[in-house]
């Protein structure tokens, strides 16, 4: 019995399919059993109900309507002539009740001395089967209990006699279904017997292949089990001949696929703001010790030389705007890595850029430039970020090309709904392997150009986060010793 409860109760997939399964067979055999017990009932007894149909034809239509029949307690009486009496040997028939019902309702029990007594109906049921005969209609056998509680098969037959075959009775002819029914028990029996031994014989096999099946489901529980952030490239295999354990094994997969993809970013990320903080801490150490230097030399006497205090003041200050220009950027940064809010408006690119042609010339200094700029390119963009990104890209330029000989070449076209914007210069290009790091934060392609002279490095980060921000992208393209364009896709409209 315990077996039984930890069978339908076990937490184990294993158990409770197996348990699940053999309730659904129980169920449908139950259901397979009562059916052919309700069959078999009906066929028993129709076929035992045209049997006695048969042995009721057989007998007289007129026999025992020579008697005559009491009223009430009245003692039947012979006239002498077809019936002689109730218990004539004539009449006997084992284990049946015969019975005659004539029109105005008299009972006569034909056998009731010599063998079972004979259910009576009421006398409205008895008129119902008399309409049917007179109206040629088939009458079917009832089941019907006698005064002793000895349940009967009974059937019908007119009973008539004369020249004109006139229906005045009707014969009763009824059996003990007590036997029909010990047949029906012993076949439920057996049915019931066999039921439970294919049961217990299915539980054993259906154990066995239970357990084949759930093999691959068993090799992913132990491939979970092992799983961590060390072994997140290994991988199931996917064709386990199951449709459902395959799915599951793909989804693993992918899980750990996201997994290695989350682990990897975490590590880039937390590599990236490692050299951030170091780089920021860098930049920052630089200009603070200039200062703290200025500071040291004022503090020996230098304040009291006019000429030595003011280089000193004018080199402070100039430190001090950089440190100043490196926290905005550094802030602007991380305001763009937030969901940025542009406050942007219909603008046109091409008055845009040609109202920064003069500071452009300034910038440039010897430098030739040359604009190519389309008419009419417009879209809604924020104004003063779109300046910072033109001036970011040709401050980039003026720095990587020579004072006399460079050329800046800027450029502006529309091209399939997007406004292409290029930056291209003759410079000193920059490597192959340094061009997918040329967009990181304090990133520079010519490490022995200065600190000072180069920037901290932000400037194309900068451009980066804007670009996107206004849902465009940047590209670049360069070669050592021949030069580098950047280009700028925003989206028109």
């Amino acid at each position: 019995m315990k077996g039984v409860k930890n069978l339908f109760f076990s937490r184990s997939l294993r158990y409770q399919l197996l348990a699940r399964t053999l309730v659904i067979l129980a169920f449908i055999l139950l259901a397979i059993g009562l059916t052919q017990y309700l069959v078999m009932k009906d066929f028993l007894f129709q076929n035992e109900a045209e049997t006695l149909s048969a042995r009721l034809m057989s007998l007289p239509k007129d026999i025992g309507l020579n008697v005559d029949l009491p009223d009430d307690n009245e003692k039947p009486h012979d006239n002498g002539d077809t019936f002689p009496g109730p218990n004539h040997k004539f009449f006997f028939l084992q284990d049946m009740s015969l019975a005659l019902i004539k029109n105005n309702g008299n009972f006569q029990d034909l056998l009731e001395n010599s063998s079972i007594q004979a259910p009576i109906l009421s006398k409205k049921e008895y008129q119902n089967i008399l309409q049917d005969f007179s109206t040629h209609q088939d009458v079917s056998y009832r089941i019907e209990t006698n005064s002793k509680g000895v349940e009967q098969l009974i059937v019908f037959k007119p009973a008539g006699g004369g020249f004109q075959d006139q229906i005045s009775g009707i014969l009763q002819l009824g059996t003990n279904t007590a036997p029909l029914k010990h047949v029906l028990l012993q076949q439920l029996l057996i049915f019931s017997i066999l039921s439970a031994l294919a049961l217990a014989g299915g539980l054993g096999i259906y154990l066995r292949v239970l357990n084949q099946t759930l093999v691959p489901l068993s090799r992913i529980v132990k491939a979970v089990k092992k799983t961590n952030a060390g072994n997140l490239e290994e991988r199931l295999p996917v064709e386990q001949g199951q449709e459902e354990i395959d799915r599951l094994a793909e989804s693993f997969n992918d899980m750990l696929a996201r997994l290695g993809k989350s682990f990897e970013y975490e590590r880039e990320t937390k590599e990236q703001m490692r050299r951030f903080i170091a780089d920021a801490s860098h930049e920052l150490r630089t200009p603070l010790t200039s200062i703290s230097g200025f500071i040291e030399v004022l503090l020996r006497g230098a304040a009291n030389r006019p000429e030595q205090l003011y280089k000193a003041l004018n080199s402070m200050q100039g430190e001090s705007r950089r440190i100043i220009k490196l926290v905005e950027d550094l802030l602007l940064l991380t305001k763009l890595d937030r969901a940025p809010e542009l406050q942007a408006k219909e603008s046109n690119l091409s008055m845009l850029i040609e109202e920064m042609e003069p500071q452009l010339n300034v910038l440039a200094g010897d430098r030739a430039i040359q604009f190519q700029l389309a008419q009419d390119v417009v879209g809604f963009y924020e104004s003063d970020k779109l300046k910072q990104v033109i001036l970011n890209l040709f401050n980039n330029a003026v720095q990587h090309t020579d004072p006399v000989s460079g050329v800046i070449k800027v450029s502006l076209e529309a091209s399939n709904q997007f406004a292409k914007l290029s930056v291209e210069d003759n410079g000193t290009g920059v490597s192959e392997e340094s061009l997918p790091l040329i967009f990181d934060r304090f990133y520079r392609a010519d490490v022995s150009r200065a600190r000072r002279t180069g920037g901290a490095g932000l400037g194309l980060s900068i451009t980066k986060s804007i670009v996107e921000a206004h849902g465009g992208r940047i590209e670049v393209e360069s070669k050592l010793g021949t030069g580098t364009i950047f280009i700028v896709f925003l989206p028109m409209g």
